[in-house]
């Protein structure tokens, strides 16, 4: 869905791509295999930038001071990284960092600490219950590197805190707590998870449509995790968990009701919000409830005969990859959201709020002379809003953000391989080999019009 932009100057290429090389590395990769990677990571502290490459049976780790400037450097065999995936990083004390190899084979984790001063490795092997634990997700924090899993047998999540060489393993316990499926029926923490797997929202980030129709949404706050559960149509069900004493609260945001009842539903969670949307074929219904005391902020009605007053955009439909094209009336597009999959998503800048409304098709099954075939074609039908920060909708002008000119750029030019992006003081970096020039490079792209 890389194609699926947040804003329609991307769409309707008048946006300015220009770009700023922040810095070269020339590495001698003759051909790109399947296992080479590269990755880029800043160390929280110090702000100093490691970029990771992996190839043809080695390794060099780059170290960029917070100027990114190049400061060291050393390159060693991969020892320990045959049939395996980079799964994170992190941090210890001493600057120095660590990186997670998973293997699916294996079934285990190998850890692998880089000694800078003395140019050396040490790698250390992490087993877990595979079998009765897979891995939901896995993220960074604070320089440790976490990762989730869920018990198959009973209603638990298991959060592994890697930190300093020391391994906290925190259980989150949903046995005193009661689900209910979309026709409101009696069903387990399992089962849901089963039938709408957890997706980790990017703090800090767009995090576009594809992401954001999930059912089951996961929120990194500063020591908490925010779970919200939107299988049923008539609420949204959020977890508050407290990673310091591990306890869970609950709190149940009930929808607005439509006047025919939603077909679809789903909610957002933002600076203390909670953003709530459901829809039939007659309505759109949008509110905004505060977290805490979970008062109505703002709550829009919209039906099928009126005009969408709070959008920025166009409603559009995009069929796969071709160009979105415009829905002309409210009708139309309401009759394409209600048989989709329904996902918010809002943004941030320093001046307004960047909201998302719409919804993807799965992928189905269809029948042809008594056999079944996928069918991947993908719709999405979707319209963008801006407001200020006191929820008050502006008309000002959309700008694209950072990530829409890297994914744009991207696009654009095939000599991009081994990408990676990171977020770095207040603009994104995106890494990657370069084909032609055989370099390492990493380009500065900010949000806005240049």
């Amino acid at each position: 869905m890389r194609k699926i932009f947040l804003f329609l100057a991307v769409l309707y290429n008048s946006i300015l791509l220009s770009q700023t090389v922040l810095t070269t590395y020339p590495l001698d990769l003759k051909r790109i295999r399947e296992n080479d990677q590269i990755l880029n990571f800043e160390n929280n502290s110090t702000h100093e930038v490691f970029v990771f490459v992996l190839y043809q049976g080695n390794f060099t780790v780059l170290k960029y001071n917070s100027a990114l400037f190049l400061t060291d450097q050393f390159t060693g065999p991969a020892t320990y990284f045959e049939d395996r995936s980079l799964m994170g990083y992190g941090f210890s004390e001493d600057g120095n960092p660590t990186l997670y190899w998973f293997s699916e084979e294996a079934k285990n984790i190998i850890i692998v600490k880089y000694y800078f001063e003395s140019k050396t490795s040490k790698a250390l092997k992490f087993e877990y219950p595979n079998t009765t634990q897979p891995i939901v997700t896995s993220y960074q924090k604070d320089n440790s590197f976490n990762f989730l899993t869920q018990d198959k047998t009973e209603p638990k999540l298991i959060l592994y805190v890697f930190k300093n060489g020391i391994v906290e393993e925190k259980v989150l316990d949903f046995s005193p707590f009661t689900f209910s499926d979309r026709k409101t029926q009696p069903q387990t923490f399992n089962q849901i998870l089963t039938e709408n797997p957890i997706e980790k929202m990017e703090p800090g980030e767009y995090n576009p449509l594809p992401k954001t129709i999930s059912k089951t949404k996961m929120y990194l706050l500063s020591d908490r995790i925010l779970l919200t559960l939107d299988q049923n149509v008539k609420k949204t069900q959020l977890f508050d968990i407290n990673l310091n004493n591990l306890e869970i609260k609950e709190k149940d945001f009930v929808q607005s009701l439509a006047k025919k009842g939603a077909r679809s539903s789903n909610s957002y969670y933002h600076e203390n919000k909670l953003y709530q949307i459901n829809a039939n074929e007659d309505e759109l219904l949008f509110d905004v409830k505060d977290l805490d005391s979970q008062e109505v902020l703002k709550s829009i009605a919209v039906s099928k005969n009126d005009t969408i007053l709070f959008k920025n955009s166009p409603l559009l439909i995009q069929r796969d990859n071709y160009s979105p094209k415009e829905l002309k009336t409210t009708a139309k597009f309401l009759q394409h959201l209600a048989g989709l999959d329904m996902g918010i998503s809002v943004f941030k800048n320093k001046k307004n709020l960047f909201i998302t409304i719409g919804g993807i098709s799965k992928a189905t099954n269809q029948s042809f002379d008594g056999f079944y075939y996928p069918d991947i074609q993908t719709k999405t039908v979707f319209f963008e809003s801006i407001w200020d920060k006191k929820l008050g909708f502006t008309t000002e002008k959309q700008q694209p953000l950072a990530v829409d000119k890297i994914y744009s750029f991207m696009d654009k030019h095939k000599e991009v391989a081994l990408e990676s992006i990171m977020k770095f003081k207040d603009y994104s970096i995106l890494g990657y080999f370069d084909t032609t020039t055989k370099q390492y490079t990493m380009l500065k792209f900010t949000d806005g019009y240049n």
